[in-house]
């Protein structure tokens, strides 16, 4: 328990550094961190008998985001188009590599090496994204840090309402233990640090900061869900062991994955559109 502290308190100061520190931490530090969970992925999904492409998986995954965050930083789309035309190399590479290979399910592990891609990188992208998220193009760290102390906020909330209160599973067979009372109080403090930071940030009116906390809850929730099934699925317990007493960085962001898709999303249409 001292160790999941410690480590825990460490990786928070981490974190709110990456978001505090300026744009050029931001982004590195997340390319970093992304390529980092992809191949903490390509790790499980090998334990299963699949052989996807490590290599070919992680250069993709730089392009990717490389890609992507020129869009979010650059006046004009022209180096964003010139690095997505490298990606059309790097993608069909995955096909090509698997006519060599002595393999007898060619592919599902091409499809692997994809699902990597949009499972795993694609949604850092987005949480990237969120830094850049006006018509300037100019860095802003109130949504990224929000999102972080929203989700945190969650799982806390959530780790401490199913342990006073949990009765009711929410969905016994990926996850036991969680509750219905579990995740309502996670959603709940959620709720409330949202309106906390509404009172200090003004990108947006305090009834939009709350509402992405109930997305970050809801969503956050299912991709919790979502890489426990993928770790039943393969008898896993952990995606790795570079956090002691917490497992993987990919176990640290599974609510990140399908939640800042659709926070994204919706901040755009209010802030943008």
């Amino acid at each position: 328990m001292k160790t999941r502290a410690i480590t825990g308190f460490f990786f928070v100061i981490v974190m709110l550094a990456s978001v505090l520190l300026g744009n050029y931490v931001f982004d590195v530090f997340y390319l970093l961190l992304s390529l980092w969970c992809l191949f903490e992925f390509y790790g499980l999904v090998r334990q299963s008998g699949a052989e996807p492409s490590r290599f070919l998986g992680l250069l993709n995954g730089l392009v990717i985001y490389v890609t992507a965050a020129l869009i979010c930083v650059s006046d004009n789309d022209s180096p964003a188009f010139d690095t997505l035309l490298i990606s059309v190399v790097t993608i069909a590479a995955i096909f090509f590599q698997e006519l060599y290979n002595k393999s007898e399910t060619p592919f599902i592990n091409i499809a692997y090496t994809l699902l990597g891609l949009i499972y795993v990188l694609v949604p850092f992208c987005f949480f990237h994204a969120l830094g850049y998220l006006n018509v300037l193009h100019q860095f802003n760290f109130h949504f990224p840090l929000a999102f972080l102390i929203m989700l945190w906020a969650n799982d806390t909330g959530a780790y401490l309402s199913g342990m006073a209160f949990g009765r009711t599973k929410l969905f016994e067979r990926h996850s036991p233990k969680k509750t219905w009372e579990g995740f309502i109080g996670g959603v709940l403090i959620s709720a409330g640090a949202a309106y906390v930071i509404s009172r200090y940030y003004a990108d947006i009116n305090w009834q939009e900061w709350m509402l992405m906390a109930v997305l970050i809850g809801v969503f956050g929730t299912l991709g919790d869900l979502v890489e426990s099934m993928l770790k039943r699925s393969l008898n896993i317990k952990d995606s790795g062991g570079i956090l002691p007493g917490h497992g993987g960085l990919l176990d640290r962001f599974d609510g990140l994955l399908l939640s800042v898709p659709i926070v994204y999303a919706y901040l755009y249409f209010i802030t943008i559109s």
